[in-house]
């Protein structure tokens, strides 16, 4: 036993404990997602916050420690986001078609998403910070924290809202568009993976592409528009108000 815990110790003092970890983690979230039938509560990426969460919260390990092996992953976010651009490239005639309808849905949803935050937080009388911090939280989260510091919200509380929202939209918006009786045609797809990527940004697109590949072309447009949008229109309205 006592071997044991040397090697815990030493495994958690160095680098590679946070990727190890992830990917592990991830790994087998991912399985126990397809052996449940892709159901949205058994998403892969709910589950290994939690698992990763509890488990640095049981062992003491500092978020630190395993960030410095977990930015590895981190890193690839970036190429990951780029990568949604090549489904989109596939479908480009359809885009021209539809351009018009697609900007009008993403600045009414975006409007939406903001908006009834910003509402809600003001009938819960929250302090105006917070309240601020609201207003982005349907944007992937590092626009969200820059939004935030521009209009006097606070950064780290507004990622967490942007996470929140993420995962709410990925775990709950399969059984919203079948209760509002959305197709599962090739239109149909495209609206429900629109309307994920504007509501629930990168996690929603995640969750879009697992389950079909021009809901997952659509949820990336509408998370890169809503960057593009949100970062242009958020801080100018505040700044006019």
């Amino acid at each position: 036993m006592s071997d044991f815990v040397q090697l815990w110790v030493y495994l958690s003092a160095t680098p590679l404990f946070g990727l190890t970890a992830t990917l592990l983690v991830y790994v087998l979230a991912h399985a126990a997602y397809f052996r449940a039938g892709q159901a949205p509560w058994a998403n892969p990426v709910l589950w290994s916050v939690i698992v990763l969460a509890c488990g640095l919260l049981a062992t003491g390990v500092s978020y630190p420690s395993y960030f410095a092996g977990a930015q590895f992953i981190h890193f690839l976010l970036g190429p990951a986001v780029v990568a949604l651009a090549w489904p989109l490239w596939e479908r480009r005639a359809e885009l021209r078609l539809r351009w018009r309808a697609l900007l009008l849905a993403a600045l009414a949803g975006g409007a939406a998403a903001s908006g009834s935050a910003l509402a809600l937080g003001w009938a819960l009388d929250l302090p105006a910070d917070v309240v601020l911090s609201l207003a982005p939280k349907s944007v992937t989260a590092p626009v969200a924290m820059g939004i935030a510091d521009k209009i006097g919200g606070i950064p780290a509380l507004a990622a967490v809202f942007a996470v929140i929202t993420g995962m709410v939209g990925a775990l709950s918006g399969k059984y919203l568009f079948d209760a509002m009786k959305i197709p599962t045609d090739p239109p149909g797809w495209m609206a429900r993976g629109f309307a994920l990527g504007t509501a629930a940004h990168g996690i929603g697109a995640a969750r879009a592409l697992q389950v079909n590949a021009d809901a997952g072309a659509y949820a990336g447009l509408a998370l890169g528009v809503q960057v593009v949008l949100a970062s242009l229109l958020i801080p100018l309205v505040f700044r006019l108000l």
